[in-house]
């Protein structure tokens, strides 16, 4: 039957003429007088009704969108006739056009692209060296050959086809080699005509493996002082805290048996993987997006409509005038590849993102590359700069020589060269990449020295305010002294620094390397000699990125992460507001720390162990009213987990909320829920200007202005809970959204310099 119908306007005649001919022929098969399956939306052939029932059903929910696709066979129409098979005929080998992904994949990953003939050649011969292939083309022949074997004779499937499917589930689900190898043999003796499986995993293995990229293995010392690469290629001790490469293997009889590592790196080679991109015809062309199709009106949508984007490229011309060159992404955070087995353990995979790939494909796993993947159990802290070494080196070539690559879209080769424009990380990671380290009175890495902080007493922490500089000059906030710090606030922003300012700063700064036996003393950072005073900045060492001869111009280094401030802030609003235990910024200890900083006068103890309350303070009529609003709210599938799962009305408390929850909280459900149950309305309108600036931030369309407005606003909005909240509620975590809006004026939208893609690759709970 005639299907183009169901696609056109509902409201046209040909859609009318094709859902009448559509009935007519129904009822002629129908086992129902007068009446037919309804194949709408809702019914999806469940219910036999009436004709005039079944045409407005059609036409006020539209045909079933998945038995469109199918054969009509519930209103008169046959199931495809298969043709019979004889198995007991001899089977003849042939070479018919193969087709299905296998062979694109290797035609794309051997760069042959003009669909040369596979000659036909058993698959034995391959083996023989022949002078006239190339061992890239033997291997390529070899692979087409395989591609082109069935499963079993006459089936529709292909072996190898079947097996890298069938080992991508080994690695999606972690089923381990015994058990791979157990279920081969458990297919061959169930189904005798599958003689072309491989008995065990180790030989699938070694089929498979030709069609992936091989990695190099490099031993590390196990204190991460150093790896045992390049010159200390040979070396088996360490050279900085005396250390073995190798754990023996005692034998049954005492004696030392077979070396193994004691800490290995595996690298995965970036080049090769970025070449692939490009010979693969269906990326190329979508590697030069950013050049050819992207809209150029100013508004920023992509990384390349930013001005870190184009600070590069003016910077290096002969580096942005070939739009083929590849702009990078580095992000890296821990994870545990245990699960809940090993709660200490901690590995740390360092990825690759690729920005010239247009919207709908950056950022998504197939083109999130893993290139270190740095061992456990400890996390590697400072000492991540020494598993580096390899990837740094490998992209200080790309961006010095580049290397040849075939561009299947246009049948030539050219030099492709790379460029990473910035790090993603959280913030403990953050300190590791940059070398700045995030804790103590300069804990921002953004203010560095001129960070505003204070020391609670009582608390026990810093507390950063001083967010009135950020205001215009005449801005009334700047004049009040009670609700803030106790003094006007008169000076300016702090200073942006930019790389060469920092490397010009941390210039002499040594860091000794490792997790050795030596004392704590000796790692700390020290000066080179003839320096007159001791440096006492927040820098712990040189960042090995300061290698790239391109580092110190970028305008963004490294990226704040939206995704864990926004929810460390809204454990603090919402922990505060709801008197949460352990998440609740106001106690006793904090009334005490506004009594020493003679600030909110207010708000001081009246009495030992009491205090009179804050408009934070909410009545338990209240808290009561916003649990039952969160409870109240089941959102469709698809947009968020189910939230009211986390809500305990009788404790009026929200327990387990993850980082995506936190953000569905924040953006969305909070707005809705403070509405009503909040009197006060400075407190209602503080918060939901701190709602809205998030929503924003995340928008996927800005602009430079729509951006500086924004920090602008945020600056007002934490100006004002800074005079409505306790020095105690304003962590770094709560400083860091001043700095959030001006980042995205200089790279872009946040949704491709957040965690959240990260966190999916490395399987985490976000």
């Amino acid at each position: 039957m005639d299907r183009e119908w169901v696609f056109l306007d509902r409201d046209c005649d040909e859609y009318e003429q094709g859902r009448d001919a559509f009935i007519n022929y129904s009822l002629q098969y129908s086992s129902f007088p007068d009446k037919i399956k309804c194949p709408c939306r809702k019914c999806r052939n469940r219910w036999a009704m009436a004709v005039e029932i079944v045409k407005d059903h059609i036409y006020v929910d539209g045909f079933d969108p998945v038995y469109v696709n199918l054969p009509w066979v519930e209103h008169g129409e046959q199931l495809p006739q298969l043709e019979a098979i004889n198995i007991a005929a001899p089977f003849e080998p042939q070479h018919p056009t193969i087709v299905g992904d296998i062979p694109d994949m290797l035609h794309d990953a051997f760069g042959i692209h003009d669909n040369d003939y596979v000659p036909d050649i058993e698959v034995d011969d391959f083996s023989n060296e022949d002078p006239c292939l190339t061992p890239d083309a033997a291997k390529f022949y070899k692979l087409m050959s395989e591609a082109d074997m069935d499963l079993f004779p006459g089936a529709r499937k292909k072996m190898i086809d079947f097996l890298v499917r069938y080992y991508q589930l080994k690695s999606l689900h972690g089923w381990s080699d015994v058990s791979f190898t157990e279920a081969l043999k458990l297919l061959k003796a169930s189904f005798p005509e599958s003689e072309n499986l491989p008995a065990s995993f180790y030989k699938t293995k070694k089929l498979v493996k030709d069609l992936g990229l091989l990695y190099e293995k490099i031993d590390a010392c196990p204190n991460d002082c150093m790896l045992f690469w390049k010159e200390h290629f040979a070396e088996t001790i360490c050279s900085i805290c005396g250390a073995s490469r190798y754990n023996p293997r005692p034998t049954e009889d005492g004696a030392t048996g077979k070396l193994r590592s004691a800490k290995v790196l595996p690298y995965f080679p970036l080049g090769p993987r970025l070449q692939r991109l490009y010979m693969s015809r269906h990326t190329s062309e979508s590697m030069t997006w950013h050049s050819t199709k992207r809209t150029k009106d100013g508004k920023l949508r992509h990384p390349a409509d930013s001005p870190a984007w184009s600070k590069l490229d003016e910077m290096y011309p002969n580096f942005g005038n070939e739009s083929r060159n590849v702009r990078l992404g580095l992000a890296s955070d821990g994870f545990n590849p245990f699960g809940n087995m090993s709660t200490s353990h901690s590995t740390w995979p360092v990825v690759m993102t690729v920005y010239n790939l247009p919207p709908w494909l950056c950022m998504k796993q197939p083109y999130i590359m893993l290139s270190l993947l740095i061992p456990g159990p400890k996390g590697p802290g400072n000492d991540i700069d020494i598993y580096l070494q390899p990837l740094v080196e490998e992209l200080k070539n790309l961006w010095h020589e580049g290397i040849k690559t075939y561009d299947a879209f246009t049948n030539s080769t050219f030099t492709m060269r790379a460029a990473v424009l910035w790090t993603i990380s959280d913030f403990p990671a953050y300190a590791m990449l940059s070398g700045y380290s995030t804790k103590g009175y300069k804990a921002c890495p953004i203010c560095m020295e001129e960070t505003d902080s204070t020391r609670l007493h009582n608390g026990k922490k810093e507390c950063f305010m001083g967010h009135r500089r950020w205001l215009d000059e005449d801005h009334q906030y700047r004049g009040w002294r009670n609700n803030f710090n106790g003094f006007p606030e008169h000076r300016d922003r702090p200073k942006l620094m930019t790389g060469s300012d920092c490397l010009r700063d941390i210039s002499g700064l040594k860091f000794q390397y490792g997790k050795g036996t030596k004392s704590p003393l000796t790692r700390k950072r020290s000066r080179s000699k003839g320096v007159p005073e001791p440096y006492k900045g927040n820098w712990r060492k040189i960042s090995i990125f300061f290698d790239l001869p391109y580092w110190e111009h970028l305008l963004l280094r490294h990226n704040l992460d939206v995704m864990h401030i926004e929810k460390n802030v809204t454990d603090s609003v919402v922990g505060t507001l709801l008197g949460m235990k352990w998440k609740n910024k106001d106690s006793a200890k904090a009334r005490e720390d506004m009594v020493l900083l003679n600030v909110k006068h207010g708000l001081h103890p009246i009495t030992p162990g009491g205090y009179p309350p804050a408009i934070f303070n909410l009545k338990n009529v209240e808290k009561s009213t916003i649990c039952k609003v969160l409870a109240s709210i089941h959102p469709p599938d698809g947009f968020s987990s189910n939230v009211s799962n986390c809500v305990r009305i009788e404790e009026r408390t929200l327990v387990g909320l993850k980082s995506h929850d936190s953000h569905i909280l924040m953006q969305y459900l909070f707005p809705i829920a403070i509405r009503r149950a909040i009197s006060h309305k400075v407190l209602v309108t503080v918060l939901l200007k701190l709602s809205s600036f998030f929503k924003h931030l995340c928008s996927k369309v800005g602009s430079v202005e729509y951006f500086t407005n924004l920090s602008s606003e945020i600056a007002i909005t934490l100006c004002t809970l800074e005079s409505i909240m306790p020095p105690a509620f304003f962590d770094i975590m709560e400083h860091l959204p001043i700095h959030l809006a001006d980042e995205a004026a200089i790279a872009g939208p946040v949704h491709y310099r957040w965690m959240y893609p990260i966190e999916r690759y490395n399987h985490s709970t976000i």
